[in-house]
């Protein structure tokens, strides 16, 4: 077996000097065009792999960050990391992901976990987090931003969306088409801020045209298409029942709307379904799911941007407030006459 080839042999081949080739490797910008061309074909003619440790050693840098998701079963969270990952890879960073399960303890175990793997930084999502986590962080002095929740006088760097203000605009929606009579499919609010900024804002809206949700109409649940299917039954099932349900994410709209297609239930002349999201399947959906569409691409791109000029040393703006907007489909129409 040949032994695995080194920057001298990179080098030698490329008929640059060692100095040059770590410039390749590490500041690519640095070295005009016509070099970088000459490095990256030896290095692909040798399969030369850059080893990493001596790297990290020499650089007191992993080029690599980690990130911790609630969940890797939903596509929403996929669509951002893909954006949040292509951004690192183009600043020569790479991503090493854990997911928590909407679990405290296990998101704590896993940021140590990354912290001693020797990540550069850190992405989380909302702010419910162990305090041991922030101190942790800052103990260390390793950069990390908060996504999918924005709060301007917060002390953490975030970029995300007002989860309160913006879960606001369905029922106003609801309200405007003249539905009165309103059951809420949410997800569990324990550790998920998101969720219980939704409630309130969801609660405000309702109670500003005079209307509370009586206990029976909010229906909590884990976040899966069968626990919406049976949120929506037992919502159904109640007397009189609602004329609009809203949903706190698509994919609880999505089993709402597939229990009123296995029961028979017209939407939306009978009954008006809404989410929260935009998954790319809510508008191919029938009905079209009407919702709220969460720029979730560019909340990627953005996040890794911070990280990225954080660990440059850069000034960057620590709080980042992205724009989500109702999209109305065929989901949601005026309620029955009767």
């Amino acid at each position: 077996m040949h032994k695995p080839a080194t920057q001298s042999d990179v080098a030698k081949v490329a008929q640059v000097s060692t100095a040059t080739v770590s410039r390749v490797l590490n500041q690519p910008d640095s070295v005009s065009p016509t070099v970088r061309l000459r490095v990256e074909q030896a290095i692909g003619q040798l399969n030369y792999v850059a080893d990493a440790a001596a790297r990290a050693l020499a650089s007191k840098r992993s080029q690599c960050i980690g990130a911790v998701i609630p969940t890797i079963a939903h596509s929403i969270f996929a669509e951002g990391l893909e954006a949040f990952e292509a951004t690192l890879n183009q600043a020569n960073y790479s991503l090493m992901l854990t997911s928590s399960g909407y679990d405290e303890d296990q998101e704590w175990a896993q940021v140590r976990t990354l912290i001693e793997r020797g990540v550069d930084a850190i992405m989380l999502v909302g702010y419910n987090h162990k305090p041991q986590v922030y101190e942790l962080l800052q103990q260390r002095n390793i950069p990390y931003v908060l996504t999918w929740a924005f709060r301007q006088q917060s002390h953490h760097p975030c970029v995300g969306f007002d989860n309160f203000n913006s879960a606001q605009h369905i029922p106003e929606h609801l309200l405007k088409l003249g539905h009165r009579r309103f059951g809420l499919i949410t997800g569990l609010p324990q550790h998920n801020d998101r969720v219980v900024d939704r409630l309130q804002g969801v609660q405000l809206a309702l109670a500003r045209h005079g209307i509370e949700l009586a206990d029976n109409a909010i229906v909590q649940c884990s976040y899966d298409v069968s626990a919406g299917r049976q949120a929506c039954h037992d919502l159904m099932s109640l007397e009189p029942p609602p004329t609009a349900i809203m949903c706190s994410n698509d994919v609880l709209a999505i089993g709402a709307l597939l229990e009123c297609q296995a029961s028979g239930i017209a939407v939306p002349q009978t009954v008006s379904i809404a989410g929260f999201d935009d998954l790319a399947i809510s508008q191919n959906f029938t009905p079209s799911l009407t919702t709220m569409h969460v720029p979730v691409k560019l909340m990627g791109k953005k996040a890794a941007q911070y990280l990225v000029a954080s660990l440059a040393g850069e000034q960057t703006p620590q709080h980042t407030l992205v724009d989500v907007s109702l999209v109305e489909r065929n989901s949601c129409a005026a309620p029955p006459l009767k």
